[in-house]
C-alpha cells in the first residue's frame, strides 16, 4: 500500500515487539470494513441492528472498568519535566518506553494487528496531517473509519517520502485499569495506548493526536490546535460569517453547533451550518486572516440527554452508519435507547452492561452517562458545504465560554487581543451536582483545554500571543459567553439552546462594526436593547441584569486568577500578569 520507508520500517518494529499472528493494513474500501463488521458480530465484539430502523448502525458495549477518559492515567513525556508543565501527568521518556515495551512485548500474540493510515483534515489540504494507529481492535477500526479518513488516501496524502506522521499504538491487552496508560511523546510524535478499548483513550487521531500532540506541532510550526467547535451563520443575503468556541464539557457544544435558528431569524432566511462540534486546527492564510478545518470526519458525542428537542440535528446524525456503545439496547424492536431519548424506555432490553433490564421498573441506567455514538458527519443534516474544503474557513470570532451562577455576564467582549488571551486563560465552570459533591466549585479550564493541551500551559498562552502579533489587525475578535447565570432559586434566567444564536447576532455584528458596546471593568458588553429577544417571555431589564458586572464577585474571581496563575511560575506571559492588574484596578 506505501513505498514510505519512514512508515513500513516503524511498523515492521512494532510487529516485532507485539508479535501478532497477522498483519492487515487498511485500505479503507467497503469490502474490507464489511468483511471486519461481520466477524466484530460473528465473535459477539458488535451487534447488527435494525436495517430499517437504523440502517448501517452497531451497538457495542466496553469492560465495565473502561467507560472514560482516565486523565490520571494520561502522560505527556517530554526529556525535561517542565516542558510538560505544572498541569500534565509526567514521566522521563526513557523510563515510560521502558516500561510500555515490558507490557507490549508480545502482547498481540493470538490476536490480528491492524494498520490504520489515516487522515486527520481532508484529504489534500495543507492544514490536514497523516496519523498510523496499530491497534488489535476491530471496534478501533471501525471507529476510525467513521471519525478520519482513512485507507490508502492517507498513505498518498503522506507521499513516498515523508515523515511527517504521528505514530500510534494501541493494545486492548487485558483491560486491567491498574496497567491502563495513555502515553503522549511529543518529541517523537507518537502516541502508545494500552488496556483500554474505550473511545477517548483508544481513537488516537481523536484527542490524542488531534489536540494533545498537535497543539505541540502546531506551536513549533505557527499554527493552532483548538478544543472549539466551528459554525457558520448565513444571513439572507447568502453571505456566511464562521465562529470558533471553546467549552468545557457539559456547556452545550454540541449543541451550539448544531444549532437551529429561533423562529425570529428562521423567518427572515438565516441558517446555521456545523464545520464541526469538536476540534479546530487553524491556520494564518495567504490573505493575513485565520482559517480554520475541522480535522475529524465524524462526530463521537455523549448519547444521554440528545433527544429530538435537545438537539434533533445530532439526533439525525446517528440514524445511520453509527456506533453505538454502552447504550441500552432495545430488544422489542433491536434499536437502542439511552436516558433523555424519550420517555418511553423498552420493558424488554439489555443495559449498557449486558444484562436483561426494563426501563419501565429498574433503578439502575439503562445507558451509561458516558455513553456514545461515533456518527459520520455527512450524515449531519447542517453540515456546511466546506467542511471538505481544504482551504478551510476564515474565522471572524472566538468565543469562549463556561457555567458560572452569577460571576460571568451572558457576553462580552475582550478589548484586544492580547486581553482575549487573558478570558481564555482564564475561563472557568462551575460543578454541578451531578459532578461532584460540593456544588458550586470552580474549576480552570484554559480555553477549554486543561486535559489536552501536550506542554507547557504558560508556553501555550505565549503561542497565542505570538499568532496574535503575527495576525495584527486581521486577528478575530474574541469573546465570552454564559449561558448559565441562575436566579435566587437556581433556575437559568437565559433560555439557552437556539436562543443562544441572539448572542452570536450581537457577536458577529460587533465583528463587522454594525453595532455600539458599552465599556465594562471586565471588558465590552451589549447595550440591553442590542440583544433581540422578540419572541421570548424576558424583558430588557431581564438582559440589562443578565449582563450586570457585580465588583464583589469579580475581586473574588481576580483572587482566584492570581492562585491560578502562580502554578505557571515564570513561563506565565508577563502580558497576561499584565491584564490581570488592569483587571483588578479596573474593580477599584
Amino acid at each position: 500500500m506505501t513505498k514510505n520507508q519512514n512508515v513500513l520500517s516503524w511498523v515492521d518494529e512494532m510487529i516485532e515487539l507485539c508479535k501478532p499472528d497477522k498483519v492487515v493494513w487498511l485500505d479503507g474500501s467497503q469490502e474490507q470494513l464489511q468483511t471486519l463488521r461481520d466477524e466484530a458480530c460473528a465473535t459477539g465484539e458488535m451487534i447488527k441492528l435494525n436495517e430499517e430502523k437504523l440502517p448501517g448502525c452497531y451497538l457495542h458495549r466496553t469492560a465495565v472498568n473502561d467507560v472514560a477518559r482516565v486523565e490520571h492515567r494520561t502522560f505527556i513525556c517530554t526529556r525535561k519535566k517542565e516542558d510538560a508543565g505544572p498541569i500534565n501527568n509526567w514521566e522521563d521518556p526513557v523510563v515510560m518506553y521502558d516500561r510500555l515495551r515490558k507490557m507490549y512485548d508480545g502482547v498481540m500474540k493470538g490476536r490480528t494487528m491492524y494498520v490504520i493510515p489515516y487522515c486527520m483534515g481532508p484529504i489534500g489540504s495543507k492544514l490536514s496531517k497523516v496519523g498510523v494507529e496499530l491497534t488489535d481492535s476491530i471496534y478501533v477500526v471501525l471507529n476510525m473509519d467513521i471519525m478520519t479518513r482513512m485507507g490508502k488516501q492517507a498513505l498518498e496524502h503522506l507521499g513516498d517520502t515523508s515523515n511527517d506522521f504521528v505514530r500510534g499504538l494501541h493494545s486492548k491487552a487485558d483491560v486491567d485499569e491498574e496497567k491502563r496508560y495513555i502515553v503522549h511523546f511529543p518529541e517523537d510524535n507518537a502516541i502508545w495506548s494500552i488496556n483500554s478499548g474505550y473511545g477517548g483513550n483508544v481513537l488516537l487521531g481523536k484527542k490524542c493526536f488531534a489536540l494533545r500532540i498537535a497543539s505541540y506541532q502546531g506551536k513549533n510550526e505557527g499554527w493552532m490546535a483548538e478544543h472549539m467547535l466551528i459554525l457558520g451563520v448565513e444571513n439572507p443575503q447568502g453571505e456566511t460569517k464562521y465562529i470558533a468556541a471553546a467549552f468545557p464539557s457539559a456547556c452545550g457544544k454540541t449543541n451550539l453547533a448544531m444549532l437551529i435558528p429561533p423562529e425570529v431569524y428562521k423567518k427572515q432566511g438565516y441558517k446555521v451550518w456545523t464545520v464541526g462540534d469538536d476540534i479546530a486546527w487553524m491556520r494564518i492564510g495567504d490573505d493575513g486572516r485565520l482559517w480554520a478545518i475541522n480535522p475529524e470526519a465524524g462526530f463521537f458525542g455523549v448519547a444521554p440527554g440528545t433527544n429530538e428537542k435537545s438537539n434533533p440535528n445530532a439526533l439525525a446524525t446517528t440514524k445511520r452508519g453509527t456506533i453505538f456503545t454502552n447504550v441500552a439496547h432495545n430488544l422489542d424492536d433491536n434499536t437502542v435507547w439511552w436516558e433523555g431519548l424519550d420517555k418511553n424506555p423498552p420493558e424488554h432490553a439489555k443495559d449498557w452492561k449486558g444484562n436483561d433490564w426494563n426501563g419501565k421498573t429498574s433503578t439502575e441506567k439503562g445507558a451509561n452517562p458516558n455513553s456514545r455514538f461515533t456518527a459520520p458527519a455527512k450524515n449531519c443534516p447542517c453540515i456546511s458545504d466546506k467542511f471538505n474544503d481544504p482551504l478551510g474557513v476564515p474565522i471572524s470570532a472566538i468565543v469562549f465560554g463556561g457555567r458560572r451562577a452569577k460571576t460571568a455576564p451572558l457576553v462580552y467582549q475582550s478589548r484586544s487581543w492580547q486581553h482575549g488571551v487573558f478570558v481564555g486563560s482564564i475561563m472557568a465552570s462551575e460543578t454541578t451536582a451531578a459532578a461532584t459533591g460540593a456544588v458550586g466549585v470552580v474549576r480552570r479550564d484554559p480555553m477549554a483545554m486543561r486535559p489536552f493541551c501536550g506542554y507547557h500551559m504558560g508556553d501555550y498562552f505565549g503561542h497565542w500571543l505570538e499568532m496574535g502579533k503575527k495576525l495584527g489587525n486581521k486577528a478575530p475578535k474574541i469573546f465570552n459567553v454564559n449561558w448559565f447565570r441562575t436566579d435566587d432559586e437556581g433556575h437559568f434566567i437565559w433560555p439557552g439552546f437556539g436562543d443562544n444564536m441572539r448572542v452570536l447576532m450581537w457577536i458577529l455584528a460587533r465583528c463587522e462594526d454594525k453595532v455600539d458596546a458599552v465599556e465594562t471593568p471586565i471588558g465590552y458588553e451589549p447595550k440591553p436593547e442590542d440583544i433581540n429577544i422578540e419572541g421570548l417571555d424576558i424583558t430588557t431589564d431581564t438582559v440589562a441584569g443578565l449582563l450586570d458586572v457585580d465588583k464583589d464577585l469579580w475581586r473574588e474571581e481576580s483572587a482566584g486568577i492570581e492562585d491560578f496563575y502562580k502554578q505557571f511560575g515564570d513561563r506565565l506571559p508577563k502580558e497576561l500578569s499584565e491584564e490581570l492588574e488592569t483587571l483588578k484596578a479596573n474593580l477599584k
